[in-house]
């Protein structure tokens, strides 16, 4: 999902300060604008071309920027290695990779590991066959927590105040089977609680079903979640949740969860959104 360039730093309102204006120029850059121009930076981040020249030469020189032969600028190598230091990525990652295989193996087809980032989810692993259904996903993707498997399994155990707020919408829409009804959501929250799985149908593609769960840290609390989507004509749920169930318990073992501290779980999956 494409955000505006700097959008969360003008949510604040008030003048930008120093910090605001270099982090809008490494905002500039999505998916559908890897490379700049030092004029599409300018641009993009709401700068004017002498202080975005500033900027970007600093930024450059650190290494959280790179400029190619053709003058355009990449994101650097060096952002990477400072964001794999981030205890929801890279070593999240390495401790559920395992698990993610064996539900690889065991479905061939997709799989995925998300965290919450507000009002959004975030793709920190995919997995995915030549033959698997496609969908709109890759390593570092967002999409509204509402019309996914993993963001209902994360929203479904994310603060109260924050699901009021959240349902209160507005809800975006991608297909006709998208959730966009506030309490219509509020009762796939309910039941993603009651269950501990979500299970989402056709939100974001037509052809897709999502069967996830939720992976809790040492405290019980909700980290992350692991799901598996499918193509949704012959979606197997009754056999896909004790299989992802099984990958996200795994997972959260190993970052120290406890027996007893997961949310509850019944024994039945619940019924798909349509």
């Amino acid at each position: 999902m494409t955000t505006l360039p700097h959008s969360r730093l003008r949510s604040r309102g008030g003048t930008p300060t120093a910090p605001d204006r270099l982090l809008s120029v490494l905002a500039a850059f999505d998916l559908e604008h890897p490379a700049l121009s030092l004029t599409d930076i300018s641009r993009r981040a709401g700068l004017t071309l002498s202080t975005a020249h500033r900027l970007v030469a600093a930024l450059t020189e650190w290494g959280a920027l790179e400029r190619d032969a053709s003058g355009l600028y990449h994101v650097g190598l060096r952002l990477w290695e400072v964001a794999t230091l981030a205890p929801r990525g890279l070593a999240l990652r390495q401790v559920a990779l395992p698990y993610l295989e064996d539900l690889y193996e065991a479905t061939h087809e997709n799989v995925q590991l998300a965290v919450q980032d507000g009002a959004e989810v975030v793709y920190i692993e995919w997995l995915s066959g030549r033959s698997a259904v496609g969908v709109h996903i890759r390593v570092g993707a967002r999409w509204p927590l509402h019309a996914t498997g993993v963001g209902l399994a994360l929203l479904a155990h994310s603060a109260p105040e924050f699901q009021q707020e959240y349902c209160a919408g507005p809800l975006a829409s991608f297909t006709p089977y998208t959730v966009t009804e506030p309490e219509r959501l509020r009762r796939m929250l309910a039941d993603v609680r009651r269950t501990g799985v979500a299970v989402s149908s056709r939100q974001v593609t037509d052809d897709a079903l999502s069967v996830a769960a939720p992976v809790c840290g040492p405290d019980g609390s909700v980290v992350a979640a692991v799901s598996v989507v499918v193509p949704q004509a012959d979606a197997q749920v009754p056999v896909l949740v004790p299989a992802v169930r099984l990958a996200a318990r795994g997972i959260s073992r190993q970052l120290g969860w406890q027996p007893g501290k997961l949310p509850p779980a019944a024994s039945g999956p619940p019924a798909p959104s349509a």
